[in-house]
């Protein structure tokens, strides 16, 4: 049989595949559940702003245009932050599961539930993948299972893990893409002589093993970019960690290098980045699985 047809082919290359969200945070000394540790109040302010906040409906209104019922629904958030998702499903009658092991944003996620009844948002402070989900008793025990850009996935495993706990749903969103950033784009050359390349990332693999292993499921890739301005120092910084964690050089005159382009093109000391990437989200249907028609 062709390779591109065989199971194990593919669950082997995602497992080898060393170009992952988990190991490039392990190879820059972070561990992966305390990430996001010295940002979380940053990050949720990002979450909860207007352009958060119509982030969280363009998805929302994707799923409900899908068939996903929130009213009196069960969902378990894995990776929930400080409430990003966990919030409006609660908003919009779910009850909620909310797993999260950075304890900075699980003290902000306490605050942004406050104005809920008690136990519409269950908080369970530990990583996934050290949760046991038979023995919490939550074989097919939600009617959506929601993980979103949570780094969790590291094989064809884990994602059996997640989809073992849906009864509904399952959603998942994750790169589809390396990440795009302008100021990289404009530095690189200068480092390596090459332009800066994007690669593709796991979001591959999992669309092809839902797709051999008979799941029935609808998915998007989308480009999504933002803009920043932040100083010629800062910049300075996020180039030299961008370049560590691509095993450039980051020594003494490279950094000279970055500084001597940002003084000489951004003379203000603002520099403008735009970021982004490719995204790609899949509903997985667990239960009816025929094509969905919302009735007009």
């Amino acid at each position: 049989m062709n390779d591109f047809f065989i199971e194990a082919i593919w669950e082997k290359a995602w497992k080898d595949h060393g170009d992952t969200v988990v190991n490039n945070r392990k190879k820059n000394g972070i561990v992966p559940a305390r990430a996001f540790d010295q940002k979380a109040v940053a990050f949720n302010e990002q979450s909860f702003n207007e352009e958060g906040r119509k982030r969280v409906k363009r998805i929302m209104n994707w799923l409900e245009g899908q068939g996903v019922r929130f009213e009196n629904a069960s969902v378990l958030d894995i990776g929930a932050a400080s409430g990003v998702f966990s919030v409006p499903f609660a908003e919009r009658g779910a009850s909620v599961t909310a797993v999260e092991s950075s304890l900075p944003l699980v003290e902000l996620l306490k605050e942004n539930i406050s104005n809920f009844p008690e136990d519409t948002v269950k908080i369970v402070p530990e990583p996934f993948e050290d949760i046991d989900v038979q023995a919490r008793g939550w074989s097919n025990a939600f009617d959506l299972v929601f993980a979103s850009m949570c780094p969790v996935f590291l094989n064809w495993e884990s994602v059996e893990k997640v989809l073992h706990c849906a009864r509904q749903f399952c959603y998942i969103s994750m790169p589809a893409s390396s990440p795009e950033n302008s100021l990289a784009n404009e530095i690189w050359p200068l480092i390596t002589g090459q332009p800066f390349q994007t690669k593709h990332k796991e979001m591959g693999y999992l669309l092809h093993l839902l797709y051999l292993k008979g799941y029935s499921y609808e998915s998007i890739v989308t480009k999504e970019t933002t803009t920043k301005v932040i100083s010629a120092e800062a910049a300075l910084q996020e180039m030299m960690n961008r370049l560590h964690s691509h095993d450039q050089p980051a020594d003494e005159r490279t950094r000279k290098t970055v500084a001597n382009y940002l003084e000489q093109t951004y003379p203000s000391g603002q520099v403008v980045v735009r970021q982004g990437g490719r995204f790609g989200k899949v509903l997985v249907r667990l239960q009816d699985q025929n094509m969905y028609t919302r009735e007009i």
